[in-house]
């Protein structure tokens, strides 16, 4: 089981988080999209180009960082349950992981290259940021993870674009979200990921 991905990318952190929490084996094969020699070598046996990927069994890709953590899920049974097996309370989840990636982490990575968007773009981005801060701030003022005690593939979602957004776009006015993210950094999971995102973004200057 290959996992295509890059160590800053939001959506590969996701991945691995999952990875980390379940306590999964897989080899790690670096993307470096930036790279044209790279990036085509990548596209040719994943012409869509985007990370992450994973490649299972007879060469069988499963993109896209929700999907991922969908298979991952259905078939490893180690470690904590990222999508509950209660119907109502894994649509709730499966809930957060949208928003989180369409209205948080989407919208971060809208603000983090603003170059060449035009200021109605950022200015949908910023305001889905805002919403994202209020509804998060009420949730987490009771809860320590999106579902309650339960780390889960909702956290798995939100946690990433956090690191970014604190600088580009700080949410230091929602304390229950900075007390979240302050958890989240002593997790063990995301401390690894975090080993492996912050020597690339250092040398990128961005640390």
């Amino acid at each position: 089981m290959k996992f295509y991905y890059a160590p800053i990318s939001t959506y590969s952190q996701k991945v691995l988080l999952a990875f980390y929490e379940k306590g999964i084996e897989f080899e790690k094969s670096l993307v470096n999209l930036s790279d044209p020699k790279a990036r085509a070598q990548y596209r040719e046996f994943y012409p869509i180009g985007k990370i992450p990927l994973l490649m299972i069994e007879d060469n069988h890709p499963i993109p896209e960082s929700s999907i991922i953590i969908e298979y991952l899920e259905g078939h490893f049974k180690q470690g904590p349950q990222l999508i509950p097996s209660d119907i109502d309370n894994a649509r709730k989840v499966r809930f957060f992981d949208r928003m989180n990636d369409l209205y948080l982490n989407n919208a971060m990575t809208t603000l983090f290259f603003s170059e060449g968007k035009s200021e109605e773009q950022l200015a949908q981005a910023r305001g889905y940021l805002d919403v994202s801060y209020e509804k998060m701030n009420g949730l987490l003022e009771h809860n320590t993870w999106f579902m309650g005690d339960d780390f889960t593939l909702a956290d798995c979602s939100a946690i990433p674009p956090l690191l970014y957004l604190q600088k580009i776009y700080p949410y230091d006015k929602y304390p229950h979200v900075v007390a979240y993210f302050e958890r989240a950094q002593q997790r063990e999971s995301y401390q690894r990921v975090l080993s492996e995102a912050m020597p690339v973004l250092k040398e990128m200057g961005m640390a």
